[in-house]
């Protein structure tokens, strides 16, 4: 069991709970849906984090941060180390945790029952199987599945332009087929694990080498696939509750580095209105087979547009993904009072399998809003030396410049703190720029980064000598 490294929750008399269980980037889609709740139910409703992120502070009420991994660094370390750890591992971490387990019990002593709301439905969440207890989101099972990128390539060739793939049974089979197609796919081959998201387990691999050295695991299926020279890499988020019923919420630009790894997303698209309106109708298409496969709720899809214009699939992201909380705060400020936003409308794909009558897709953009996000990871375990203060939040900020208070804003968030260390692969922060063109976004995204990398002592963070 990992100790409670901070906590800030107090229980409301004449108010049930619904409890999240993910990372604190996503804390204000819990927002949306408390209200949410307390519409569809006609009673106050509120809810309680459960997170992994080690901070210096919390400017965030209804707190619990669990880390199984925060004490075993600190120790190497000698200080406080913010780390990440999987989303299988929080999971599985959080369920077995007894004291969340009493936390549960005490509230459905006070109501009937229990959603618990989460960024990706994992099987390593046991806590619905306690009586009363039940996942606002797509079951597990169907949402484990449904990530496989093997599964999905495999079964989706007649609905979407699947990129020219194969798959691989064990590393040996994985290299003997990339120097097989290596004279015909000269442009580089795609090499992922199974399971991958963000870049993480996946390369562009230009020769066999590069691929023997990424991945050592003998027994693994792998996924490779013709890498297409390409310029833009839009994803599209949608909400499925049936296989006629369909939301599209937008279609953004995702940044990608180094060829597989994530950063974060643009909107607009700068892709002419015809490729967006193709995307979205293939984004259509996958939530159709999604839906004819048990999945209910958010979804995400992305894609490659190559030089001619053609679009490719790459993957379909069963759950909800880094574009939500944009769009959610993007809808709100674009669509007339009163219509559901994007928790809304998972709580009814999820709960009745149909979409509310009053839902609106969002046409073009009505307020002219343009944001883009970056997701600051760290490479190298580096030591911060100040801080940046917690101020307004992404929600306000969209109203600011959707009603024209201000012509352009950036937020950098969740920023560790400083005297902290930030191990290899965790985020420090992360940014939100917005304004009324894309060159204000692009200006606030640099700016943020300067202002991050002015709080990062570059030099290299020795562990401390551990005596038996």
């Amino acid at each position: 069991m990992s100790d409670i490294y901070f906590s800030n929750f107090e229980l409301q008399d004449d108010t049930e709970y619904f409890i999240y269980i993910g990372e604190l980037k996503n804390y204000g889609l819990n927002i949306f849906l408390r209200e949410a709740l307390s519409r569809i139910y006609n009673r106050k409703f509120d809810f309680i984090a459960i997170v992994p992120d080690v901070f210096e502070q919390y400017n965030y009420p209804g707190l619990i941060v669990i880390n199984p991994f925060a004490e075993s660094y600190a120790c190497r370390y000698g200080s406080k180390v913010s780390c990440r750890v999987s989303a299988a591992q929080f999971m599985a971490c959080v369920s077995e945790d007894r004291r969340i387990k009493a936390l549960i019990r005490q509230l459905l002593n006070r109501q009937d029952n229990l959603f618990l709301y989460m960024y990706e439905s994992l099987p390593e969440m046991t806590l619905n199987t306690i009586p009363g207890v039940k996942i606002l989101g797509p079951e597990p099972a169907v949402s484990n599945k449904l990530n496989s990128k093997i599964y999905q390539y495999t079964h989706l060739q007649e609905y979407l332009p699947v990129v020219d793939f194969r798959v691989c049974e064990g590393r040996e089979t994985m290299l003997r087929t990339i120097r097989e197609l290596f004279p015909q796919w000269r442009d580089g081959i795609f090499v992922s694990r199974e399971y991958s998201a963000a870049g993480v387990n996946s390369i562009i691999a230009y020769s066999e080498k590069e691929a023997a050295a990424k991945f050592t695991q003998p027994d693994e299926k792998y996924l490779i696939s013709r890498f297409i020279p390409h310029d833009y890499d839009p994803t599209v988020l949608a909400v499925t509750a049936n296989e006629d019923d369909i939301y599209i919420a937008g279609v953004a630009d995702q940044r990608i580095e180094n060829g597989t790894r994530f950063t974060g997303s643009v909107f607009p698209s700068v892709l002419p209105k015809e490729t967006t309106d193709q995307l979205r109708e293939y984004a259509g298409k996958a939530g159709e087979w999604l839906a004819g496969q048990g999945y209910r709720g958010i979804y995400g899809c992305d894609f490659i547009v190559d030089k001619n214009n053609d679009i490719h699939f790459l993957e379909i992201n069963a759950r909800k993904q880094g574009t939500t909380l944009e769009f959610c705060c993007t809808l709100e400020q674009s669509l007339p009072p009163g219509c559901p936003n994007l928790p809304e409308l998972e709580y009814y794909a999820v709960t009745e399998g149909i979409l509310p009558l009053n839902t609106m897709e969002m046409e073009g953009n009505p307020k002219n809003l343009h944001w883009g996000t970056y997701n600051y990871k760290i490479h190298n375990t580096v030591y911060t030396e100040s801080y940046i203060p917690q101020g307004v939040q992404e929600r306000e900020a969209f109203q600011r410049i959707a009603d024209k208070n201000l012509k352009k804003d950036f937020l950098i968030l969740e920023h560790a703190g400083s005297d902290f260390i930030i191990a290899e692969g965790a985020f420090i922060a992360r940014i939100v720029a917005l304004g009324h063109e894309r060159s204000s976004v692009d200006q606030g995204l640099r700016q943020g980064r300067k202002t991050i990398d002015l709080t990062i002592n570059e030099t290299p963070v020795k562990e401390q000598v551990q005596y038996a």
